[in-house]
């Protein structure tokens, strides 16, 4: 695997997704780093769902003799290496040119699911052919139905097995950084603009040979191709407050499992359970929507306690370590997923980023269950913790 070429080298100069993500800041421009990195209102929900991490410590016990920990998890009748995979993000290439197709071949490379956005960059019938069997598609679901019934074929089509609906968007949020920062469909050419390409050089030189990022997946449905046209027509036919029945449509609809994405209510997780739908995803979008929302991993242990084992519980928000992940999975949720990472992972070292961070991730979750003295996620949730 070419990444095993850069892996020391990598891990000597990256050790931690915290490495990552100021190198990625330095290499694009502050537009995009807006976009990446920030929340909505004050931004405060970003830090209290890294806090909420803090609050759970562990109390490891030793003496147990040679460990060999166990990260293999199947989900969806499909195998991955660790319980870890990709959230998806929006206008992905903003961040960095073809980013979907580096982190889907990290994917397929690795053996964990790259779940692809409606409003990346990149088309699913493209990417699908990156990714082999590890793909998901999340879904902002569109008001019309003939638009929905042909994305989904699409999406089906290019072997894309999972489908994440999106509930927690009834609309877009006012992420004020990226405002700030000058974001805007079609990003405009202005001196601020032109003097951030000249001063991220790498990414101007890449941007210019993919050309300017787009919504590739929604353009297939409109006549008029101009970026702000495309902005438009996203905001008046996709998204939106679902309700109950189109949820029940959509596992109509759709041959594979359908997982509900930004719960945070246990009565709406029983809901998703007893329509039938196939698993709950515990988000808070990241800390980008709703600023006034409970965090991630709070609703996360009432959540399970509803669900009672019922279908899978994933869970994203906030996660950047292992010890992170080991904590969500501790607290119930089957499997964990992290988006701002991987995205950083590829705007900081290109082709091979995505691999990096799934290093990362990976090795500390391993180090930190043998550091609790656990083998297997079944032992870890016997372990002992304090709160607080």
């Amino acid at each position: 695997m070419a990444y095993e070429k850069y892996r020391e080298q990598f891990s000597n100069r990256y050790p931690t997704l915290m490495d990552l993500a100021k190198k990625a800041k330095k290499r694009i421009p502050q537009v995009a780093w807006a976009y990446l990195d920030g929340g909505t209102g004050d931004e405060d929900l970003l830090q209290r769902n890294r806090n909420a991490f803090q609050q759970i410590t562990f109390v490891p016990r030793f003496c147990k003799g040679p460990l060999q920990v166990d990260t293999e998890t199947k989900l969806f009748g499909t195998t991955y290496t660790a319980p870890i995979g990709m959230a998806p993000v929006g206008l992905t290439g903003l961040m960095w040119p073809k980013a979907e197709h580096y982190l889907a071949a990290t994917a397929r490379r690795l053996q964990i699911p790259f779940c692809l956005s409606t409003v990346a960059t990149e088309t699913p019938e493209t990417v699908g052919e990156d990714i082999g069997d590890m793909g998901w598609f999340q879904l902002y679901p569109p008001r019309d139905k003939p638009l929905l019934h042909s994305l989904l074929q699409r999406v089906r089509d290019a072997g894309f097995h999972t489908l994440v609906v999106t509930a927690d968007v009834p609309m877009a949020s006012r992420r004020e950084r990226s405002k700030r920062a000058g974001l805007s469909m079609p990003p405009k050419i202005t001196p601020k603009m032109l003097w951030q390409g000249l001063t991220h050089p790498s990414w101007t030189y890449h941007t210019l040979i993919r050309g300017l990022p787009r919504l590739r997946t929604v353009e297939h449905y409109t006549s008029n191709n101009d970026m702000k046209f495309v902005s438009g027509f996203v905001g008046n036919r996709l998204g939106g407050t679902l309700d109950w029945d189109y949820c029940r449509e959509l596992k109509d609809l759709w041959k594979g499992p359908v997982v509900l994405k930004g719960i945070l209510h246990p009565e709406d997780a029983k809901k998703a359970v007893e329509i039938g739908l196939d698993g709950v995803y515990v988000s808070n979008h990241g800390g980008r929507q709703f600023n006034g929302a409970i965090t991630a991993l709070e609703a996360l242990p009432h959540i399970v306690t509803e669900v009672k084992g019922k279908v899978p519980i994933l869970f994203d928000s906030g996660i950047r370590t292992g010890l992170d992940a080991m904590r969500a999975l501790y607290l119930g949720a089957d499997f964990v997923l992290a988006g701002r990472p991987f995205v950083c992972g590829v705007a900081a070292l290109g082709k091979y980023g995505g691999d990096h961070v799934a290093h990362i991730l990976i090795d500390d979750l391993r180090n930190n269950m043998v550091q609790l003295g656990v083998e297997t996620i079944a032992e870890l949730r016997k372990a002992e913790i304090t709160m607080g």
